[in-house]
């Protein structure tokens, strides 16, 4: 039987078929409620059997930086793996919205709660109108990694940073970077031979896990109270327009360390590459026993078709 709060018509997948190798999937601009804003995902429906190779197979021929790929749960509502161009990863922000926001667009959602199965465990899901909000674990605080390395890795002086930058997850980790302005978050650029150098110290050695994410304290527009980037090593697009994971994971970091004093703030990203996106973030819990993170946001549908995929590649 499926989980509770889907429509068991549309778990008639190419998995439960037989082997066949068409599936449906839309394209969704996630952290937008317009078209060619945010940060795109194509959501592959019923393609979570397939293997790794394929997947990342799959990301790059789109050119996207994360796509999804979903199927049944024994322990949720829906089994949500994430890809990059080069592996699997075990959550990602801005794809869980696709996600929701392209199940519900299909009539593959009742009521206004749901859970998705993640590599980094369950992660529950609510619907207030068209904002789809996800509540991330609770955050993980890492390394501190001096400024000189993670100033090298971006291209500015050590001076450009303002608080000590640390390794934090909400599901992924991200290096945690807080910059004195918006002239210093255009000017970065990224140094793909000294970002290894920050994950050794981070203690991810010959993985890009290590990436910082850039931060300042004033929004891109007038509604935002944070503005950010981050900057991805090959074979990744060069920048994300909006990262979900990364700004739960930042909110943890501010709110730790007295850098915001509201309980629930508007983060931005993506202006600067013509992809505006916007997230409502609320902490949960006390600044020093965080429980979790919840981002919220909205998606539009692009897209959508149907992709021809192989069980394997040749």
């Amino acid at each position: 039987m499926p989980p509770a709060g889907l429509h068991s018509r549309h778990f008639l997948t190419a998995s439960t078929r037989g082997r066949m190798s068409w599936f449906d999937f839309d394209w969704v601009d996630a952290f937008s409620d317009t078209a060619f804003g945010g940060n795109g995902c194509a959501v592959v429906h019923g393609g979570a059997h397939l293997p790794e190779s394929v997947c990342t197979a799959f990301v790059r021929e789109t050119s996207l930086v994360e796509c999804t790929f979903t199927g049944p749960s024994d322990v949720a509502d829906i089994r949500v793996r994430y890809f990059l161009a080069s592996r699997e990863i075990p959550f990602a922000g801005h794809p869980t919205i696709a996600t929701v926001a392209a199940m519900r667009h299909r009539g593959m959602i009742s009521g206004d709660a749901l859970t998705l199965e993640t590599g980094a465990g369950i992660v529950s899901i609510q619907l207030h109108g068209d904002q789809i909000e996800m509540t991330q674990i609770a955050p993980e605080f890492g390394t501190r990694v001096p400024e000189d390395l993670v100033a090298a890795a971006i291209g500015l002086p050590a001076s450009a940073i303002i608080s000590s930058p640390q390794m934090v997850s909400t599901g992924l980790p991200f290096c945690i970077t807080v910059l004195r302005d918006h002239a210093a978050l255009r000017a970065a650029q990224l140094n793909v031979d000294a970002l290894q150098r920050v994950a050794e110290t981070a203690g991810y050695a010959g993985s890009d896990m290590a990436e910082p994410f850039l931060v300042t304290l004033q929004g891109a527009t007038a509604q935002g109270d944070t503005f950010s980037r981050l900057l991805l090593a090959p074979p990744s697009p060069p920048e994300d327009p909006f990262t979900g994971s990364a700004t739960g994971a930042m909110a943890a970091y501010l709110w730790k360390y007295g850098l915001m004093p509201k309980d629930s703030f508007v983060a931005e990203q993506g202006h600067n590459m013509g992809r505006p996106g916007q997230a409502t973030v609320t902490r949960v819990g006390p600044t020093d026993a965080m429980t979790g993170i919840k981002v919220a946001g909205r998606g539009f549908v692009l897209m959508r078709g149907q992709a021809d995929l192989p069980d394997m590649l040749p």
